[in-house]
């Protein structure tokens, strides 16, 4: 039996860890916390999961609470108006549903899940030094854990990379208490609001630990009007600047906010981080080679909302790869192959989510437009969402996007 360790219990490793434990694998996982500590710590991030990637958990039978946390089924975009008003306003329907499960339910379950299962946990916080020694012990040694000191040993691939800098400073507040949206009451849906040069803000129904809620997300320019958050501790301010930040420049959604309060305590987070695509393959000092897994090797800005999704269909591309190796040894090209497999996917997240970091081109804005009175247009930017390899064929290329809303038209 192959024995194989993944260090970081977040998406990408704990169902990696699921689905080779699943095949047989000898599974070894290295956490930073417990269970208990992820479900009673800090909101990590809005994971909201389209239909690609929840199959994706489905497959492992790992999909514990799709029948508890809401169905979306929409997904609209409004653009705000110097005057405070809408000057685009649209819902597309997704062809699958969408969820968003609170990570903290999400990975304690599966943490818990894993050991039950017979898998091997190690609480431990991981260093380089710990690496080099459990390469020598293991078949393969996966990195899923996407922040500190390991990271380090994947250098930035500057060819993938276009910003080395933060495009955006990111708040997020997990709330109760959000009232209906008065265009579909009965819909639910992720609500994506543009505010030109300020930034953007996200609404979205998620299964929490105390049950439903939703989660109201800033995405500000650094240094604009939206980058106020950093050196917020208390949790109660971030909330109220929040809503100031509504009032001031989505005052649509703010009208339905006016009673919210926080899940809990840890219902809030902020911070920043450049987009880095990375190099697969990290270098041991002692001469052994780890795989980058997800956000180690592939970190786009939230601002497309693909991150769980990234990792979960990383996890399914590395499953499958692990899988079809057989006995043969997992070799650095096996491991710069198995990560292009990913790519494969992944460029096409990280081309759309760069090129919403910038300013949109003309064909763009034409696009957004148009969808508010073109249904068709409106639903396939939805889902987009769910498969952004669709992009290719009629959003980055004005020519493409014109004919495209030709076509439409015409029909």
């Amino acid at each position: 039996m192959r024995k194989i360790l993944i260090v970081g219990a977040g998406q990408s490793g704990l169902q990696l860890a699921l689905g080779l434990q699943a095949e047989g694998y000898d599974v070894t996982v290295m956490s930073n916390r417990t269970a208990d500590e992820i479900r009673g710590g800090r909101v990590m991030s809005t994971q909201c999961m389209f239909d690609q990637a929840l199959q994706h958990e489905r497959d492992i039978q790992a999909n514990f609470w799709e029948s508890q946390a809401p169905r979306i089924e929409g997904l609209g975009v409004s653009v705000a108006a110097p005057d405070g008003s809408r000057a685009v306003d649209w819902l597309g329907t997704l062809d699958g549903y969408a969820q968003s499960v609170d990570q903290r339910l999400k990975m304690a379950g599966w943490l818990e899940t894993f050991a039950q299962r017979g898998g091997q946990l190690v609480i431990h916080g991981a260093a380089v030094s710990d690496l080099d020694y459990f390469a020598r012990t293991y078949d393969l040694v996966l990195v899923s854990a996407g922040k500190g000191e390991l990271v380090s040993m994947f250098g930035r691939d500057a060819e993938r990379s276009p910003y080395d800098t933060p495009q955006r400073a990111l708040a997020v507040s997990y709330v109760h208490g959000l009232g209906p949206r008065p265009e579909h009451p009965d819909t639910e849906a992720v609500r994506c609001n543009l505010v030109p040069g300020v930034g953007e803000l996200f609404v979205m129904p998620c299964l929490t630990t105390s049950g439903r809620c939703d989660i109201l997300f800033w995405e500000g320019l650094p240094g604009g009007p939206l980058d106020v958050f950093q050196g917020v501790r208390d949790p109660q301010k971030h909330l109220a600047t929040t809503l100031e930040l509504m009032e001031r420049f989505t005052p649509w959604e703010y009208a339905r906010a006016t009673n919210v309060e926080l899940t809990d305590a840890g219902a809030t987070l902020a911070g920043r981080y450049a987009p880095t695509v990375r190099h697969p393959v990290g270098r041991l000092p002692g001469g052994g080679a780890v795989l980058g897994v997800a956000d180690v090797v592939v970190a786009n800005d939230p601002i497309t909302g693909q991150g769980s999704n990234s990792a979960s269909k990383c996890a399914a591309a590395y499953l499958a790869s692990i899988v079809e190796r057989g006995d043969q040894p997992f070799d650095e090209a096996w491991m710069r192959a198995t990560f292009e497999r990913y790519w494969d996917t992944a460029q096409h997240v990280t081309r759309w989510t760069n090129a919403m970091l910038a300013p949109p081109p003309e064909h763009v804005l034409n696009l957004i437009g148009a969808a508010g009175s073109l249904q068709p247009v409106a639903d396939r930017i939805a889902n987009g969402f769910n498969d952004p390899a669709d992009f290719q064929h009629f959003f980055f290329d004005p020519a493409k996007a014109d004919a495209y809303l030709a076509s439409v038209s015409g029909a």
